[in-house]
Parts: C-alpha cells; sequence; structure tokens
C-alpha cells in the first residue's frame, strides 16, 4: 500500500485505495492513444492525440502551419495563439493531452522531422515552446514537450546513439525542455527512441531524474514514445512513467515478479501512478471530461490564427531585379509544379487532415482573376498511360496481371492471380482479398507497353511497406524494406514503337499496407504552349510527406526531375518565381541560378496558398526569418563529418542485446 508523502493529498489517497496489479496495469496505456480508467476508483480514461500542427487520429481538423514556420516568424504572441488554437481543437474533440510540441534541435537538413520543430537556436526554440505550451495548458489541455532528448535524426532512430558530452546537452539539446518545465509549467514529458551515450532515453536515469526530475522540478508526466520502452527493470528504474502505445514492459505480468525478487520497489511504482494522477487532477480531469461541444470543430478563430501564423512566417530568400512583388500588373501568370495543386505538409505525427485547403493555385487565382492565370497541373503535364498498359497474357485488356501471395516473398504459389486495372490500393489493416492475410503478404503486378511516340515516362512510386520497380527486368527505383508509407519517383526515356516490360512488385510486413505506382508520360507541347504565353512563372516544389516525415531522413537535394524542370523554366523565361516546401535547409545548386526570386514557405498549413498570394501580390510583405543556416553544400554543415552517412555506422543497424 502506498504510503502518503507531500504534494497532491487526492492523488496520493487514489494511489493508496489501488491493488498493485492495478497500479502496474495503469503505468502502461490501455490502447494506442488512451491512458486507462480505474471505474471503481472514478479514474477516467483519458485521451492523447498527435501532434504539433494539429489534431490527428481518426479526425478532421485544422492543420496549422509547420513548428519551423512557427519559429520563422519569431513571434511569441503568434506561438501562443496557435497553442490555444490547438488547445480548443483538442477539446472540441474530448482529447486532454496533446502530444506537442516537438523542440528538438535543427542539426542536420536531412531530418525527417526537422519542420516538426523550431529550429538550430536553443534560445529561439525555447521561447517559442514555452509560448506554444502556454496557449494549450490556458484551455486546460496538457502539452506534452518532446521528444527528450537529442533525436536529431530518423534514421535508425530506436538503435543510434546520440553521444553528446555534458556541457552541449545542457547548452544547446536542453534548454527548450529546461524552459518548458520550469517557465511553462509543462503537464508531460515525451522520451525519445534514440539512446544518449548508449542508454536509451527511456531508461535514461541521468536525463530523467538527475536532469528533468531534480535539476529542473519537473513534476508531471514523463511517457514513453510508441514503442520506444525495450525493457521493464531499465525504464520503471530509469525514470519513465508511463508506456505508451500500450503496457507491453509495463505490466503486471512483468512487474509483480520483478518486486517481488526486489529489482524494483513497489514505492517506485506509487510514485509514477502518483506522477500521473497529481498531473490529471491538476488539470481537472479527474473531475469532469475535457469535451466542450460549444467549440465549432472547423473554426474559424482558428483558421484565422493559421492565416496569420502562414503570412509572417515565409522567408524570401532571393528576389532578383525586383521580382516580387507582381503588384497589379495585368500578366498572364503560369503556376505550375508539383505542391501547386495541392496542400503540403511533413508525414507522421505532423501529418493533420483538414476540412479544408487554400492551395497556391487556388490563392493565385483568387488574389489576380482566374482569367489571369493558367494553372499546369501535375496531371496535365504527365499524361496517364494506364490504359495503354497490357498484362502480360493480353487479350484485349488493358492493366497488369496481379498475382497475390500468402507470404513476404513473393514465393510458392500465389493464391489469386487477376487483372488490376492500376496500382492504387490502401489496404489499410485488412486484407486485400479472400484468403490472404491481413499482414505478410506480396504482390507482383506485371504487363507491357508500347510507345506511341520517343518521349519520358515518370513513374510515382508509393507503399508502406517494401516496393521495388523494374523496366525490362533492370532495377529502377524502390525502397526494398520494412517502414512507414514513402515515396519514390523514377524515370525511364522510351522510343516510338518500342515495348517494355514493366514490373512492380510490393509486400506488407505488418500493420497499415499501401502500395500505389502513377505512370505518365511527359506532354512536352502542354508545357511549351503554357510558357510561351506566360508573362510570369510560379513553380511550386521541394517536399511532401511521402518525401520528408517520421521514420526516415530525406535528402537534402531537391527531386531530379524538380531541378531539370526548374531550369527548362529559366532557359526559356526570364520571369521564374520558386515557392519551395520543405522543413529545412535544401541544396540550392543546379537549379536556383536563373531563378529571380524564392520564397520559402516551409509548410504553410491549411490557408497557405492565401499568403502565399498576398506575398506575391504585394498585399503583405514577406516577414519571416530564418530559424535554421542553409549551408551551400552538405559538406559545409559542421556535423557533416559525425552524420552516420559518412561514418561506418551506416551499414550497422543492429539493435543493442539486452540483459535483463
Amino acid at each position: 500500500m502506498a504510503e502518503p508523502e507531500k504534494g497532491d493529498a487526492r492523488a496520493w489517497e487514489l494511489v493508496s485505495k489501488m491493488t498493485l496489479e492495478e497500479k502496474c496495469d495503469y503505468i502502461g496505456a490501455a490502447t494506442s492513444f488512451v491512458l486507462r480508467g480505474v471505474d471503481r476508483l472514478g479514474i477516467p480514461e483519458i485521451r492523447m492525440a498527435d501532434g504539433p500542427q494539429g489534431i490527428r487520429n481518426n479526425t478532421t481538423s485544422t492543420l496549422y502551419p509547420s513548428g519551423i514556420l512557427t519559429a520563422a516568424t519569431w513571434n511569441r504572441e503568434l506561438a501562443e495563439r496557435l497553442g490555444h488554437g490547438l488547445g480548443k481543437d483538442a477539446k472540441a474533440r474530448g482529447v486532454a493531452i496533446l502530444l506537442g510540441p516537438g523542440v528538438n534541435i535543427y542539426r542536420a537538413p536531412m531530418n525527417g522531422r526537422n519542420f516538426e520543430y523550431f529550429g538550430e537556436d536553443p534560445y529561439l526554440a525555447s521561447e517559442v515552446a514555452e509560448h506554444y505550451i502556454e496557449g494549450v495548458q490556458a484551455e486546460g489541455v496538457i502539452a506534452t514537450v518532446k521528444h527528450f532528448a537529442a533525436n536529431n535524426r530518423e534514421w535508425s532512430r530506436h538503435h543510434a546513439s546520440s553521444d553528446v558530452d555534458e556541457r552541449t546537452l545542457h547548452e544547446i539539446y536542453f534548454p527548450a525542455f529546461r524552459k518548458a518545465v520550469e517557465k511553462a509549467r509543462v503537464g508531460a514529458v515525451m522520451d525519445s527512441y534514440n539512446p544518449v551515450f548508449g542508454v536509451h532515453a527511456t531508461e535514461n536515469a541521468y536525463m530523467n531524474i538527475e536532469v528533468l526530475r531534480n535539476m529542473w522540478g519537473f513534476d508531471g508526466i514523463l511517457m514513453s514514445d510508441w514503442t520506444s520502452v525495450y525493457s521493464t527493470s531499465g525504464a520503471v528504474n530509469g525514470g519513465l512513467d508511463l508506456e505508451c502505445p500500450k503496457g507491453v514492459y509495463f505490466t503486471k505480468e512483468r512487474i509483480i515478479p520483478l518486486i517481488k525478487s526486489g529489482v524494483i520497489s513497489e514505492k517506485t511504482i506509487d510514485r509514477k501512478v502518483y506522477n500521473i494522477l497529481s498531473t490529471l487532477n491538476r488539470f481537472g480531469l479527474l473531475d469532469k471530461p475535457v469535451l466542450d461541444e460549444s467549440i465549432e470543430k472547423d473554426n474559424p478563430e482558428n483558421a484565422a490564427v493559421a492565416l496569420d501564423l502562414a503570412r509572417e512566417g515565409v522567408v524570401m530568400l532571393e528576389n532578383r531585379n525586383s521580382e516580387l512583388p507582381y503588384g497589379k500588373k495585368k500578366e498572364r501568370i503560369l503556376v505550375l509544379g508539383p505542391n501547386a495543386c495541392v496542400t503540403t505538409t511533413g508525414g507522421g505525427s505532423g501529418f493533420v487532415t483538414p476540412f479544408h485547403t487554400v492551395t497556391i493555385a487556388d490563392g493565385i487565382k483568387r488574389q489576380f482573376g482566374e482569367k489571369y492565370v493558367q494553372v499546369l497541373s501535375d496531371e496535365e503535364l504527365y499524361v496517364d498511360i494506364f490504359s495503354d498498359v497490357h498484362p502480360l497474357d493480353d487479350n484485349g485488356r488493358s492493366g497488369f496481371r496481379a498475382e497475390y501471395y500468402d507470404n513476404k516473398t513473393l514465393s510458392g504459389k500465389p493464391v489469386l492471380v487477376r487483372t488490376d486495372a492500376s496500382v492504387n490500393f490502401d489496404w489499410g489493416r485488412k486484407s486485400p482479398a479472400e484468403g490472404l492475410p491481413e499482414d505478410g503478404f506480396s504482390v507482383r503486378w506485371e504487363g507491357t507497353y508500347t510507345a506511341s511516340k520517343t518521349g519520358t515516362l515518370r513513374f510515382k512510386l508509393s507503399g508502406d511497406d517494401g516496393y521495388r520497380l523494374f523496366v525490362n527486368d533492370q532495377l529502377l527505383a524502390g525502397d526494398w524494406g520494412n517502414h512507414s508509407l514513402s515515396s519514390r519517383t523514377a524515370f525511364q526515356n522510351i522510343e516510338k514503337g518500342q515495348t517494355y516490360r514493366i514490373r512492380f512488385e510490393f509486400y506488407d510486413n505488418i500493420s497499415d499496407a499501401t502500395a500505389r505506382m502513377r505512370i505518365g508520360l511527359f506532354n512536352e507541347t502542354v508545357l511549351n504552349t503554357a510558357v510561351a504565353k506566360a508573362g510570369r512563372i510560379i513553380y511550386c516544389g521541394g517536399f511532401n510527406s511521402d518525401i520528408e516525415g517520421e521514420g526516415f531522413d530525406r535528402p537534402f537535394s531537391l527531386p531530379a526531375e524538380q531541378k531539370t524542370l526548374i531550369t527548362r523554366l529559366t532557359d526559356a523565361h526570364p520571369h521564374v518565381s520558386v515557392v519551395l516546401n520543405a522543413g529545412g535547409g535544401v541544396d540550392f545548386n543546379g537549379w536556383s541560378e536563373g531563378v529571380e526570386a524564392v520564397l520559402y514557405a516551409w509548410y504553410t498549413g491549411q490557408e497557405g496558398g492565401t499568403a502565399i498570394a498576398e506575398i506575391i501580390s504585394g498585399k503583405i510583405s514577406p516577414s519571416g526569418k530564418l530559424p535554421i543556416s542553409i549551408e551551400n553544400r552538405w559538406e559545409d554543415n559542421p556535423v557533416y563529418g559525425s552524420y552516420y552517412d559518412n561514418t561506418p555506422v551506416k551499414t550497422q543497424n543492429t539493435p543493442f542485446k539486452r540483459i535483463e
């Protein structure tokens, strides 16, 4: 039985009434994004949700600009308004714990989650985080500052150790967390996946107890990132309070034997339960649900916050010959590029599904008038050829011969053979067909294409998990491994009259399963005609959630096809501006030399098209400031020599061996 200590008497009383079994189970979440309740004691279930720039997890919500854009505003008031907006969006959906903000320091441009964070400067990141958290928690919602600590790359994030000396930790990587605790009094902290000097964050007693609790005085909930607990005794004694997304190592079956053997003390478990309950009590969550049905889910006030952030966070990097603003000139504007007609964002827990968006194409048309604007969509630039693809046993049909296997290796006899008109499947967590498992299946699609003209085919591939493309039995592109949704683009030059054999292979490991392939023939005539008629050209490019997101690092260079097309445009036209979406620095060499203006738009959220159009027209001035340094070459970055792609560890993605 728990012995009451100083602090929240009500929380200690609840701890004292819980059985050992209840306490052991309570520190492991019930299901993903739900803290378990204890009905007999009146302890309610508590909902959590991602994420840093909008409420997600089976809902539609306000898509705010990315964290890196918020930092680029250098505006404390806006950061706090963002926090209030997120808090209201959370309450409208019954979410009590927001899993944000992310405050990891920008170190290398390839980190897939840089877009969520607040840049490279500890002071700037600390100030933005403090006001964001204060806004969220003023709405009665618990904010969660993450990922503690030194989680500065997505590559091999479960295994690659961040080896940082103590001074650097405290001067560079800790300050944003410290201010969140000491100034904003954040309710929760999330440990990261990575080890720090070889000790996983969830087991790192120096960080979790000596620094976070004893030095900074943190009295809230310390939770794990999703599946970032690797042992029971290590995490229990290392200071972790709550295992997420559910109890695997924090269960009565694992903990009680360790209490009986003396490896873990029951008093340690009591303290963890107390930390959770006292935090819930501090926010009033033990007495009343956070759900506030009076708040509109599609909230116009929050849409206004998203727009104001986008207006202030876009950075003008280049403006040769005063190319911008366009002012009131009545010239024909050509808008094109992969990000012209979509609202881009980073992927993973920072991805939000909005109610509505304003794309750059939408914004430009509204600002300048549709009769002065031509939008050349990706679909118009690359004409779909699926109707001209035929199965290997062609008998007049279009599509691919599809072979479905009940294993991950495309081996044995297929369970199902059929013709698929295209490859565009999002099976989620369901079986793709009767007789096939929900996880651990594979598919091979094969077809032939005879070129009607000489030109270039573009293949856009994506998959969760592995996928790869072969043309004439030569591997062209892919990402053959276990991973969340990723994308690749590849090109194939073709000659009129020649036949090409296309083979696309896919396998699912666990959880969600997605396989997509789009094939388009470059339409040179359409491009040349549009460029010839244009007075000004706006190219919208950069990255998106398929290229930049959680669980993987992204390239420093822009995709090759974007560099090629921008250069082609600047060779043909004197007035080309680029709107660039990215969560960090990119390589400007090989495409920017002929560009007149560059707007660094980060990820501008649901209202971004309006903000971009206002800046281009001159209605408002671009006022964003860089929260990062952008190197001319990757080799110029100070961490070049110690980042994984330049060290022997690149090929050593091996988990630590554990003995418990």
